[in-house]
């Protein structure tokens, strides 16, 4: 059975509001999920990852260091969330793509970080979903659904059931020319999804019910990218 890739943002994973209680649940739920279908789980850095890249600029780090700062978090965000699933898990973090595709030939659920300077874990979940010709990429964000603009500061910002990948990456093009929306999903992943023609199930990753029917590919509230749609 094909693999499943959760980009689990940052954001979502330790929003410093009872993060271990959340952390137990999507552990169960991965847990569970994976009885079905095999799993590769990205975490992101979120906010603890942007502190750290903020300061090492101010101390006049390089741009490759700084992501390496954020690189470090996710990793850290994944170990939390693989101690949190406990010995389902694959052991250890991959730390590239060739590591990722390597432990998921040996495990059922593997988690993962970052891999390289340049790369946000979007584009980390796109490219392993090409390699190991995924079914979905499940991105698990912080907001419900994508807009068409950032809907916190525009309420008449249109919401999406549906995008083709060329509309999320219009989209998304639309967000680093303007204050307009907030990225759903990382240009250059979103680039890689439309190569490799993987839908994306874009959902409130704080939301359990929409998770797991994101994960099993059923019907969401948020938004399905796919060529189909």
């Amino acid at each position: 059975m094909a693999h499943i890739v959760v980009s689990l943002g940052g954001s979502v994973l330790i929003p410093d509001d009872r993060d271990n209680h959340f952390l137990i649940r999507v552990a169960e739920l991965i847990r569970r999920s994976a009885k079905d279908r095999p799993l590769i789980v990205v975490c992101g850095g979120g906010k603890v990852s942007r502190y750290y890249i903020g300061i090492a600029k101010e101390l006049g780090a390089s741009r490759d260091e700084q992501d390496q700062m954020g690189i470090d978090v996710t990793r850290l965000n994944a170990k939390l969330l693989q101690l949190a699933i406990g010995e389902d898990c694959f052991p250890g973090i991959p730390t590239s793509i060739d590591e990722a595709e390597a432990a998921a030939s040996r495990s059922r659920i593997v988690v993962m970080g970052g891999t390289a300077p340049g790369h946000t874990t979007d584009a980390v979940s796109a490219m392993i979903a090409e390699r190991l010709k995924a079914e979905r990429i499940v991105n698990a964000t912080s907001v419900e659904a994508a807009y068409s603009a950032d809907p916190k500061k525009h309420a008449d910002a249109a919401r999406y059931s549906s995008l083709t990948h060329q509309q999320l990456l219009d989209l998304v093009n639309k967000g680093h020319h303007s204050a307009g929306p907030s990225d759903v999903f990382d240009k250059l992943g979103a680039e890689v999804a439309m190569r490799s023609n993987v839908p994306i199930y874009i959902v409130d990753g704080r939301n359990m019910q929409e998770l797991e029917a994101a994960v099993r590919g059923e019907k969401v509230k948020g938004t399905v990218v796919g060529n189909s749609q």
